[in-house]
């Protein structure tokens, strides 16, 4: 783990995992654990944004004290990521209610239309065949690692590392909105029309964006998400 101060208030995790355990699942820990320490007033901070491999803290008002409880949280968080049985990377603290530890979110469920024009390269891929990825997509419980790209595209993690998938050699100029797609470790949902080269699996009508709701995104980092056959 590296933290590396940016600007006057604002702090950059660097999640280095170990050997034995995913960046994708380190990264959610710590996503985790600094939403529960913010929720029990334990961090302020205004924004805590996951990535691939970092989370930056942004608004805190004392950076310094905010190194040291990061360095002081650290070694629960590497504890609680190590070995098979903490793929999703939840760090789980023994002090706080057995409520606060306990995975209570409801599955987003998005109905998908699997008819993607890359669903038999895809399968060529994986070395089985169109309805083999389908069982694999349906049956795989996706977590959101973090959003990028566009607003409110959804990052997925859940799948095995070795099924990652190339990009398109030459990207789409246009991928309509509500595309499901594939690339790298990752499953992503386009939330509006965009140039883009992931392979397109599937789509589905729900929104995933909305700029006059409450939480613009609906698919936001940490969410369980499940796809079903429309």
């Amino acid at each position: 783990m590296r933290i590396r101060q940016v600007g006057a208030h604002a702090l950059l995790l660097d999640c280095t995992a170990p050997a034995d355990t995913s960046e994708a699942a380190l990264v959610e820990a710590w996503r985790a654990e600094l939403w529960r320490r913010r929720e029990r007033g334990d961090l302020t901070a205004v924004e805590i944004v996951p990535a691939a491999s970092t989370i930056l803290l942004d608004g805190l008002p004392d950076p310094t004290a905010a190194a040291e409880q990061l360095t002081r949280w650290a070694s629960g968080v590497a504890a609680a990521t190590a070995g098979p049985d903490h793929a999703d990377g939840e760090a789980e603290d023994h002090d706080a209610p057995a409520d606060d530890r306990a995975d209570d979110a409801a599955d987003v469920v998005v109905p998908v239309t699997f008819d993607g024009p890359d669903l038999p390269v895809v399968a060529e891929h994986w070395g089985g065949d169109v309805p083999a990825v389908l069982r694999r997509l349906t049956g795989t419980r996706f977590r959101v690692a973090f959003c990028g790209f566009a607003p409110g595209f959804p990052y997925l993690t859940g799948l095995p590392a070795e099924l990652a998938l190339p990009r398109l050699a030459t990207p789409r100029p246009r991928v309509p909105p509500g595309s499901v797609a594939l690339a790298g470790p990752y499953a992503g949902i386009y939330p509006s029309a965009s140039p883009g080269g992931w392979l397109l699996v599937g789509r589905t009508e729900l929104v995933l964006f909305d700029v006059d709701a409450d939480s613009p995104a609906r698919l936001g980092p940490g969410a369980r998400v499940r796809m079903v056959a429309a």
